[in-house]
């Protein structure tokens, strides 16, 4: 299976970071690494619109067969878009149809081959069409509200009404995506334009493992969970 990384080189929340450093690597290259690692995976593809992305990536043993165009690198560009234009560079390259693919954020630095395989070896299991790695939310729905102009606060109509104030050992265990891992299917995301459907099985993974960076802080919490992980905490 081939593994895409997309990496674009615009981010407001933390400019430049890809390839910003976390425990003395770019952050890029954990995913890059993990990718090449696992044994599932035969090969590991960036696709970005950053020469220095590309230069780093390239540098941690990941391909870089091609640039991103503009039109698919601004802050509006559809995810979508970006696996489908580099699922039909390579059905180019090689001639062959590119059925299921993985795609790899680069914001999640403790995904590991392990679980690379893993999801591998269950989206089989499964005789699945889609996975996507999930983790267990960290607050229920209905304790999300709004707050308006003035200052007050309504609920934001996820959940039953009430969900808000009851205790946490009441409420059903949630999931969220976490953004590890995508097994996708090239004819789904092509026609319908999306990662699910009534076949998409989930591969769950713990919070420690599914940090994934948006905000300075975020590098903070990384570098905890890294640093455990490599026991050096």
């Amino acid at each position: 299976m081939i593994a895409f990384i997309p990496a674009r080189g615009g981010s407001k929340g933390v400019p430049g970071k890809n390839i910003k450093e976390l425990c003395g690597k770019p952050l890029i290259a954990y995913t890059i690494e993990a990718a090449l690692k696992a044994e599932k995976i035969d090969r590991v593809i960036v696709t970005t619109d950053d020469e220095d992305i590309a230069k780093v990536a390239r540098e941690y043993g990941a391909e870089v067969p091609f640039m991103r165009p503009d039109y698919l690198a601004s802050d509006t560009s559809s995810a979508v878009d970006v696996y489908l234009h580099a699922a039909e560079f390579v059905m180019d390259e090689t001639g062959e149809k590119l059925d299921k693919f993985m795609v790899c954020l680069p914001t999640v630095p403790c995904r590991d081959a392990r679980h690379i395989d893993e999801a591998i070896e269950k989206f089989v299991d499964d005789r699945a069409t889609t996975l996507i790695s999930f983790t267990e939310a960290e607050v229920p729905p209905g304790w999300y509200h709004t707050v308006d102009e003035k200052g007050r606060v309504s609920n934001a109509g996820f959940g039953k009404a009430g969900s808000n104030i009851a205790n946490r050992q009441t409420n059903a265990t949630y999931y969220i995506p976490n953004g590890a891992i995508y097994i996708l299917d090239y004819d789904l995301l092509k026609e319908k334009r999306t990662y699910y459907c009534d076949n998409t099985t989930t591969y769950v993974m713990s919070r420690e493992d599914s940090v994934d960076i948006d905000y300075p802080i975020d590098f903070e919490i990384a570098e905890l969970m890294m640093r455990k992980k490599l026991g050096n905490n």
